[in-house]
């Protein structure tokens, strides 16, 4: 690479050939990981402004720069593909010094199947390219599956995923309650159960005044035919909507679709709230939490956020409001025409990001900013309280560090059989699922349980060993290993640790072994087991960790058991091979649904 002599004294030296063109750029320290990934219109003029004599740099940026050792680029096509390039980049390597969204989370939505006969509503949280209709973001999923109990009380849609024939002999238990009009019975034409689907996705689209106006005049036949408990049951359905309408209603002039950006910060604490506003209705919030953006300024993160939040969502609103102007790259076009070309692009119409100063838009904003701070708030005075816990956790066992990153192993099985490992990681004060594993047993048979940890520990730490050696790896490694079990199973992974050359903090945790008695931690350097008192807030932090290790393994042990159930059941059936066993498994579930599919073909 040609270098030319760096004009910042301290800063290593920078690179001549970059390119008068757009691209992405790739700065990395001496072990050639990844710091901070950029995009710019011109890399040339980008990548040079760090090392300018006098340059404006933040003190972040200024200690990046200290550790960069060489710089990569890519050339692309245009803006618009050096910020989608980015996008990915970031995504793929989570880079140290770049604003990277945490929360990596698909958001649920309900999808309408109306590419069925008898359509149905579902929550999904992954888009399919079908012809269903789906409607959202819902958040929390909570909220989103009262709405779903409350529309099914309300429009009567099947809850089956079975096929409809119209056919069935008895309806289920939900036609008895009224929540169904059981057309696997043919008790409901398609044309009448078209009228209902029709009825929630305009409620699902916000057109509230068409809906009840429709509605308001179905009573009104219903009653000059004398279908007077008809008409009773229409006012009721009227009745609900009108509820549920009144609570998720905001008052704003458009009725489109907005998601509204607040930001709160607090030394290198900051808290992003996002509320979602779906045709004049509230359906929902999310928060994002960060608690090391030393010396990151609101425009960047807002940037960032808004190019990394919509980069797998479903359905992009029609309006973005933001309250701060969007990060300006050096070179580059205004960001907000990018991302508003990227998002239009992505939407296939037109989208808006817009930074309001005054109006009903800028109150919507203050409006998400209160939320954020009082979340901040919140965020912060938990964030002390888990500093506490970890802190007498970190003087119960003896750790020179606060064990912020820890990974808990268990083992499932019944007598040996489809035996299952897994491995989670709690981080931040909860669970990093999408750093979870689990591991099918392949080397050891019978119950044996100290050789299946021995397993799945070897497994997955011997990769960890040989990047450890290459000086690259390190980060990753963990703050506490923590397992499921007592002296046994702490002496397996201690030797498993030896034998990789690799030194970790790690601890057994026991069930007590009796009624009234407490749970104990088994340490490597000490005989005796800790008696951990029963409603410590150490006692609670380990149990739900524990917990979750053991929801995780056993979630993964069941399955395999049914798959294993469903596959069986369908042995003596002669033509069906492996491959449709698996094929009916993942689409009707059951083995007694699977059969009946086939019995039908015949």
């Amino acid at each position: 690479m040609d270098i030319l002599k760096n004009e910042r004294a301290g800063l290593k030296p920078v690179p001549t050939n970059l390119p008068d063109s757009p691209g992405v750029y790739l700065m990395k320290d001496a072990s050639s990981e990844i710091l901070y990934i950029g995009k710019a219109s011109s890399l040339k003029d980008r990548v040079s402004s760090y090392f300018q004599k006098g340059a404006n740099l933040s003190a972040k940026t200024t200690a990046m720069l200290e550790h960069i050792e060489d710089i990569e680029w890519i050339v692309t096509g245009s803006d618009l593909e050096a910020l989608i390039l980015e996008n990915n980049l970031i995504k793929k390597h989570r880079p140290k010094y770049n604003v990277v969204l945490r929360d990596d989370k698909n958001y649920p939505y309900l999808r309408l199947s109306i590419d069925e006969d008898f359509p149905r509503l579902s929550i999904v949280r992954r888009y399919k390219k079908d012809k269903a209709l789906f409607f959202g973001p819902y958040v929390p999923t909570n909220a989103l599956r009262e709405t779903l109990v409350v529309i099914n009380k309300i429009f009567p849609l099947r809850k089956c995923k079975k096929s409809i024939d119209g056919k069935d002999e008895r309806p289920c238990l939900n036609y008895q309650i009224g929540r169904c009009l059981a057309p696997c019975c043919g008790k409901i034409s398609k044309d009448d159960y078209y009228k209902i689907v029709k009825d929630v996705r305009l409620f699902l689209e916000g057109k509230d005044k068409e809906l009840l106006k429709s509605l308001h005049e179905k009573m009104g036949r219903e009653s000059e035919a004398l279908k007077f408990e008809e008409a009773a049951k229409t006012r009721d359905r009227i009745k609900k909507i009108d509820r549920i309408l009144e609570k998720q209603r905001i008052t704003i002039p458009e009725m489109i679709d907005q998601d509204v950006i607040g930001i709160a910060r607090e030394g290198e604490n900051a808290n992003i709230q996002i509320l979602f506003i779906r045709n004049g209705m509230m359906t929902g919030r999310k928060d994002f939490f960060w608690d090391d953006l030393k010396d990151t300024d609101n425009g960047e993160i807002i940037t960032s956020f808004i190019e990394q939040f919509y980069r797998d969502e479903i359905q992009i609103p029609d309006e973005i409001l933001a309250p701060v102007e969007l990060e300006a790259q050096v070179g580059a076009r205004r960001a907000v025409p990018l991302l508003d070309e990227l998002l239009s692009q992505k939407k296939g119409k037109k989208v808006y990001i817009r930074i309001p100063k005054k109006g009903h838009k800028a109150s919507l904003v203050k409006l998400a900013e209160d939320n954020a701070i009082m979340r901040l708030n919140e965020k912060i005075a938990e964030k002390k309280k888990y500093e506490s816990i970890l802190n007498e956790l970190k003087n119960l066992i003896g750790l020179k560090d606060l064990p912020r990153c820890i990974e808990a192993f268990d083992i499932s099985n019944i007598s040996g059989s489809h035996a299952v490992g897994s491995m989670i990681v709690w981080e931040g004060d909860g669970p990093k699922k999408s750093d979870y594993r689990r591991f099918k047993i392949k080397s050891v048979q019978g119950a044996d349980d100290y050789g299946m940890m021995r397993e799945v520990l070897h497994r997955y730490y011997s990769k960890m060993a040989g990047a450890v050696g290459a000086q690259r790896a390190v980060p990753l490694l963990p703050d506490l290993v923590m397992i499921d079990g007592g002296r046994g199973q702490l002496n397996v992974a201690l030797e498993v640790f030896e034998e990789l050359g690799i030194d970790l903090n790690v601890i057994g945790i026991a069930k007590p072994c009796g009624e009234g008695e407490s749970e104990r931690i088994f340490l490597p350097d000490r005989e005796e087991p800790i008696e951990l008192l029963h409603s410590s807030p150490v006692t609670l932090l380990l149990q739900r960790i524990r917990d979750e290790s053991h929801r995780f393994a056993i979630t993964y042990h069941r399955k395999l058991m049914n798959k294993r159930m469903f596959i069986s059941a369908l042995d003596d059936i002669k033509g069906i091979g492996p491959a449709k066993k698996r094929k009916l498994l993942r689409t009707l579930g059951d083995a007694e649904a699977a059969k009946n599919y086939l019995s039908n073909a015949k």
